[in-house]
């Protein structure tokens, strides 16, 4: 059936989508968030064009999404997970917070091949995602850090882990997830969750072991974080600008192949180990 008069055929449109979606995620990557919402705009009419080139009048309303969050692709609840934490993190934590604050769980068999999946898509049709579930890059060889998620749209700074990373990731996740927590009454999974973090920061455990005051944890968590804070913000900053000049945008997600490659040579070369 030929589109509306007017409209532009499909095969344009799906063309116009796919350059909209790249140029809203190098908008959101360079940080221009009034182009990035100027694109998404232009995005939301060319898919609406297309729903009128491909069903016409004919068309039936959006379904809703469904009730249950459960259902959710696993990339979308790795990446409301994520959003939540707001820094890199292992997959068993991402499955930790997804139960704790979302309903339904993440097979912890799914997230596996997860990072890879991300990887090809991105290679393939560079920029055609909103986002993607990328690897946190080292600050030292700019190599995937292992077993470390994160999200294309944070910036590279954010995605960066240095020696101080881990506890002042720890510490900043444990300020989000105590604040959202603080909102409403913690479920009994939300409240394991949190004084898993309160048993680790001084001054956060206050009261009946196994149970947490949201406000006493981000408290004491922010007063640790603000020791660390800054000698990280200043590694991240420098590696994330040898990253801007030396990586191109798929190692920039996800890593150099060849820093990888050194980097796991080297550990092996300071346990001991050769290669025979």
């Amino acid at each position: 059936m030929p589109p509306p008069p007017g409209v532009p055929a499909p095969d344009a449109l799906e063309a116009r989508i796919a350059e909209l979606r790249a140029g809203v995620r190098r908008a959101m990557a360079s940080g221009d968030r009034p182009a990035a919402r100027a694109l998404r705009a232009d995005l939301r009419r060319a898919e609406q064009e297309w729903d009128a080139a491909v069903l016409g009048d004919a068309g039936e309303p959006d379904e809703p999404a469904p009730a249950d969050r459960g259902l959710l692709p696993v990339r979308e609840q790795v990446h409301q997970a994520l959003t939540l934490l707001g820094v890199p993190a292992a997959p068993k934590l991402i499955g930790s917070v997804y139960a704790a604050f979302f309903p339904g769980e993440i097979p912890g068999t799914r997230l596996t091949s997860l990072r890879r999946d991300e990887e090809r898509s991105f290679r393939t049709a560079p920029y055609a995602r909103p986002y993607y579930l990328c690897a946190a890059l080292t600050a030292d060889l700019l190599a995937p850090a292992r077993g470390l998620l994160t999200v294309s749209t944070w910036p590279l700074e954010q995605r960066i882990v240095g020696p101080l990373s881990p506890r002042t990731d720890f510490l900043a996740s444990a300020v989000r997830l105590a604040e959202h927590a603080g909102r409403t009454a913690p479920s009994p999974d939300a409240q394991r969750l949190l004084w898993r973090f309160a048993s680790n920061i001084p001054g956060a455990v206050t009261g009946t072991v196994g149970t947490v005051d949201p406000a006493v944890l981000a408290e004491a968590a922010r007063a640790e974080l603000d020791v660390h804070r800054e000698p990280d913000r200043r590694r991240r900053a420098s590696a994330a600008g040898r990253a801007r000049a030396q990586l191109d945008d798929a190692e920039r997600l996800f890593g150099s192949r060849l820093r990888a490659l050194q980097d796991s040579a080297r550990r092996r070369a300071s346990s001991g180990e050769t290669d025979r």
